[in-house]
């Protein structure tokens, strides 16, 4: 017997993809059916509009379960429903103390995992009186003593809270200081949990530069992984971040490629150094910078796991040590200083996609953390943006939602298939440090960054706010005034301070541990660190003493790091700056000219795309003769006139038109909007200076217009 739904859908004949596609292509005519229904992806991705069962039909990992390798599906059985994904945040303070009242202000309201992020001078080892002062508090919390951690600390469990540091190339010093302190307090070593990362060749890719030789980082990366499997198993020692592919352009392939080749070098190195794959893989975690481009980031999410269990399971690891613990942060790539409020939106679909890719611990950027530091406002939105996701929305209650979408998994394959491939490219040329100082990785997302910023640039791709809908009588949010110099000094004297007040025989003990050190190697080298700052030692103490006989690392050329808007941005800050000199905004005037019908569509998409080079337009309902234009522009006081009607009437209107706008203004810049083909030379030689139209490279055309105006 049929059931309702049967009978229901039985009153519909059945439609094949075979009939979808006829009547598709019946609707487009002439235009191809892959030109308009197949679009393609910077990964080189060909996307299309309709998929089905049987584009999954022949992928082995549709069949897996959560909890299994190869862990597409995540690495837990039961995914958030015993253990919600870690809610992490950046606390972008500088100095211990005003750090540790953000961090607990922000543990009081639901965070449970504290990203330190530590500051030039901290991750490269140099105590605040013996670095330059430009690296003192830049970019994160400077951190010199067992005394500064104590306070940034202060009141902090650190048997409960995870702890996530970004200490970059070297995360042995700051450890000893951790370790030490957890000592202090009496804390068992075992219930530490997070991750005191050490990630050199991402150093290497961001900056071109590391503190120390890359056998000397492995060197400290063994010692410290050693130690910590065997006393603090849940403190992970090595975190692999995809950050310099992805905010430098490139796109999931490359990011998933060349992370992966960084990890596995990582292994590699840990197995020459004694360390069995099963030690160090637990060890390590993923750091993934995740964008806007919804499906392609949660498959990029699954694809990584997918990956790492293949290369953990090729080096002999166990099934175990196959999974992969995945740290999801939002971009700065795609964020905007100006309309900064659209942020908010950004990183609500990243953090989406993030949950959905079943990422083990988030960070939420705050919507204004690219161009100040975030306040307690912003950093508040930012934490209840995860909150929301977890307590309203239930994204805790489901496992893989995205599992079985056709589209979905046809894409997650997609990506680990190429991201393998380039993987097996960087292998062959000899492993990532090799790829690096031969330029492979920086030139592949060099290009990729070429074209996503082309298509910025041509407003193909659009950032909203900025070269799609932007404002030009926006008023830039305030940002405060910092004084470096000042926090350099007062850091400065407070580690000079640490060390005068030592007693004699204090400073003879320090002395004595960390000549120890020079001649340590293994597992004893950390445990003597540990003890030395525990004697009194500083960060930069221990650095010193490790490094004694270690040198810089020869330099590469590191990537471009940068964000999509930044030419637009430029130009709208120009653009800020004339208005502030002069009191005027610049200005530019539309000459619409006959029925509505002939110039509004020309004229709405002359405002918007002049918008975004930070020009208000005055905006009159068609003139009739060109004598009323030219007086009406006389009025406006601007020097920028675009001419709006149709392709028909321009060769009779632009010629009279432009020499009436001449005549009334010498310094005149006409611009003509659309671009007929047929009569571009004939309207340049009646004076048309530029063409706005949909192909046009707004960047330059705005560019040349305001240098053509005087603006720097």
């Amino acid at each position: 017997m049929n059931t309702p739904t049967e009978k229901f859908l039985g009153e519909f004949p059945p439609v094949t993809a075979e009939n979808w596609r006829k009547q598709v292509q019946a609707e487009l005519k002439d235009v191809p059916f892959e030109k308009r229904m197949v679009s393609m992806t910077y990964e080189g991705i060909p996307l299309k509009a309709l998929y089905q069962e049987a584009d999954t039909a022949n992928l082995p990992h549709v069949n897996s379960f959560p909890g299994f390798a190869p862990y597409v599906r995540g690495t837990r059985t039961g995914g958030y429903l015993q253990d919600p994904w870690e809610v992490s945040q950046e606390i972008a303070f500088s100095s211990p103390t005003e750090f540790n009242n953000a961090a607990r202000n922000s543990i009081s309201r639901g965070l449970n995992a504290l990203n330190m992020v530590l500051d030039h001078a901290t991750r490269d080892g140099h105590d605040p009186d013996w670095a330059q002062p430009e690296q003192v508090g830049a970019g994160g919390l400077s951190i010199a003593t067992l005394n500064d951690l104590d306070r940034a600390l202060d009141g902090i469990d650190l048997e409960k809270i995870s702890l996530l540091v970004r200490s970059g190339a070297s995360a042995m010093p700051f450890a000893a200081l951790l370790i030490a302190l957890a000592r202090k307090r009496k804390k068992t070593l075992s219930s530490l949990k997070g991750c005191i990362e050490m990630d050199p060749l991402a150093v290497l890719a961001n900056e071109g530069r590391l503190p120390q030789s890359i056998d000397g980082a492995y060197r400290e990366m063994a010692a410290l992984t050693q130690w910590a499997s065997h006393h603090a198993s849940q403190l992970q020692t090595i975190c692999v971040h995809s950050r310099a592919w992805h905010e430098s352009g490139g796109n999931a392939v490359q990011e998933l490629g060349f992370t992966l080749a960084m990890a596995v070098e990582y292994l590699r190195a840990m197995n020459h150094r004694g360390l069995e794959v099963d030690l160090v893989a637990p060890q390590l975690r993923f750091a993934i910078t995740v964008g806007s481009n919804f499906f392609m980031e949660i498959a990029k999410l699954r694809a990584l796991r997918m990956l790492w269990s293949r290369a953990v399971a090729a080096a002999g690891g166990n099934e175990n040590a196959q999974r992969c613990w995945i740290h999801v942060r939002t971009n700065h790539w795609n964020k905007t200083v100006y309309d900064p409020y659209n942020n908010l939106l950004r990183t609500t679909v990243e953090a989406f996609a993030g949950v959905l890719g079943a990422g083990d611990s988030l960070q939420v950027g705050a919507f204004d953390e690219i161009f100040r530091r975030p306040d307690d406002f912003s950093q508040r939105i930012a934490r209840n943006t995860q909150l929301v996701l977890q307590k309203e929305c239930h994204l805790d209650h489901v496992i893989d939602p995205a599992g079985g979408s056709w589209f979905v998994e046809t894409l997650t394959a997609e990506l680990a298939n190429r991201g393998w491939a380039l993987f097996q490219e960087v292998e062959r040329i000899g492993g990532m440090e090799a790829a690096l100082r031969s330029g492979f990785p920086q030139k592949c997302v060099g290009a990729t960054a070429a074209e996503r910023l082309k298509g910025v640039a041509r407003r193909r791709d659009a950032i909203v706010g900025v070269n799609q809908y932007a404002n030009p009588k926006e008023k830039p949010l305030e940002k405060p005034t910092l004084d470096p110099l000042a926090f350099h000094k007062r850091r400065a004297q407070q580690v000079a301070s640490h060390r005068t007040s030592m007693e004699e025989d204090e400073s003879e003990l320090v002395l004595e541990k960390l000549a120890r050190i020079v001649e340590m190697r293994g597992v004893d080298l950390f445990e003597n660190c540990a003890e030395a700052i525990a004697a009194g030692a500083t960060l930069g103490e221990i650095t010193r003493a490790i490094r004694i006989s270690d040198s810089p690392s020869a330099p590469v050329g590191p990537v471009r790091i940068t964000r999509a808007a930044v030419g637009f941005e430029q130009l709208r800050d120009a653009a800020e700056r004339h208005k502030t000199a002069t009191g005027q905004p610049l200005q530019a005037f539309l000459c619409t000219m006959g029925a509505v019908r002939e110039h509004k569509a020309r004229a709405d998409f002359s405002a918007g795309f002049l918008a975004a080079g930070g020009f208000e337009t005055s905006y009159t309902t068609g003139f009739k003769t060109h004598d009323e234009a030219v007086a009406a522009f006389a009025k406006s006081g601007a020097r920028v006139a675009v001419i709006c009607s149709t392709d028909d009437i321009y060769p009779t209107l632009v010629p009279a038109l432009a020499q009436g706008l001449r005549q009334c203004r010498s310094d005149v810049i006409i611009i003509l909007a659309g671009f007929p083909q047929d009569q571009v030379e004939a309207h340049r030689k009646s004076g048309v200076d530029d063409f706005i139209h949909i192909r046009a490279d707004a960047l330059e055309v705005l560019a040349s217009i305001q240098t053509r105006l005087g603006i720097k």
